[in-house]
């Protein structure tokens, strides 16, 4: 049975004698009667080889500028815990993909070495951004989360003429079926609107960083104003899907189910693949008091397009991409410039936001 070594010993209610034998820490699964308090859980969902000294995927930052030294095994999950236990902020590499990161937060939310009763959630993650919206390296919170899996498909090359795309909701007769959306499918997560506008008021003026590369990737989209602006802090809504998915028509499909199932009122501005699998989690652990759902903040910053620039096939285009998005190290130094202004706040003026979610 792991332990934790390290900052979780069973405190006396008074000093033991001298000659006393320390008290045992808490086991991996096994009741804990002190558990850590955290204040900020990072929710991140991948790092590229090494946690700290090489290219930064979007937990290295995090780790290292936050101090996250103590090592907290987490074998069922995907990568151990970090935590500071000055600031009480927690970080966690959930796996890519929807299922990992339900599985993950899922675990983390049950762990009684934890209590995660108050703790605020930054999921802070690269993305796909439409280029109708913002550039690469910008960073955006979103107010919605809508999953595309839960869909019926039918090959582009096997779809009717009238038909916009070959996805289409589970309950609908067809991509032209006007009937509403239902609302208890699990395809829409609406977050805390006033947190996710108060972090936005907070960090837009935020200073992100730019640099000759992205800056000849984003000239390229002629005709798109937004794609070609240095990168800048927005409000933007995310669409969750496992299929990394690429190209003008697969867009409009994004969008087309975005406005379908906010009733119009979120707008697709990223592409990722986990957040229904974390948003899901959540909703379940607040049912039973183990997390507050109303204190989760998503932050989504470009590292690619979800569409080509003109004159570039798709195809051509995401497979570039996959060799090295433009915008990596771009996309994960605004999330933290950005994320971390939210949890400076949150910490300087804990005494009134660990009470109750700044608006």
């Amino acid at each position: 049975m792991h332990a934790f070594l390290t900052g979780l010993m069973l405190a006396a209610a008074a000093p033991p004698p001298a000659a006393a034998v320390a008290p045992r820490p808490c086991a991996i699964g096994a009741p804990c009667p002190r558990p850590l308090p955290v204040r900020v859980v990072v929710v991140t969902m991948f790092e590229i080889g090494k946690d700290e000294g090489d290219t930064a995927g979007e937990f290295q930052l995090w780790k290292t500028r936050r101090n996250l030294r103590q090592r907290i095994p987490f074998p069922h999950g995907y990568h151990d815990l970090y935590y500071n236990p000055d600031t009480q902020i927690l970080g966690v590499v959930t796996g890519v993909g929807s299922i990992r990161a339900a599985a993950a937060v899922t675990a983390l939310g049950l762990d009684n070495r934890l209590d995660l009763s108050r703790a605020y959630w930054l999921v802070a993650g690269i993305a796909g951004i439409d280029p109708e919206d913002a550039s690469i390296g910008s960073a955006a919170w979103a107010r919605y989360v809508v999953d595309g899996d839960l869909a019926h498909e039918i090959d582009a090359r096997e779809i009717p003429a009238d038909w916009k795309s070959g996805y289409f909701p589970l309950d609908r007769k067809g991509p032209n079926d006007p009937a509403p959306p239902r609302t208890d499918g699990g395809e829409v997560f609406a977050l805390n609107p006033a947190l996710a506008e108060w972090a936005f008021r907070l960090t837009r003026d935020t200073p992100l960083p730019d640099d000759p590369g992205i800056a000849r990737e984003r000239a390229r989209y002629t005709g798109h104003p937004n794609a070609r602006k240095p990168p800048f802090v927005l409000m933007g809504d995310q669409f969750s899907a496992m299929t990394f998915w690429h190209g003008s028509l697969l867009n409009r499909w994004a969008n087309d189910h975005t406005r379908y199932f906010t009733a119009g009122k979120g707008q697709f501005v990223t592409s990722a693949m986990e957040e229904s699998g974390t948003l899901q989690a959540i909703e379940y652990l607040s049912k039973i008091g183990r997390v507050d759902k109303q204190r989760v903040l998503v932050l989504r910053a470009g590292s690619n397009y979800t569409l080509p620039p003109p004159g570039v096939a798709a195809a051509d285009y995401l497979l570039r991409e996959n060799e090295g998005y433009a915008g990596l190290a771009a996309s994960v130094e605004s999330l933290y410039r950005v994320g971390n202004r939210v949890v400076e706040e949150l910490l300087k003026n804990w005494e009134r936001h660990g009470e109750t979610p700044p608006e």
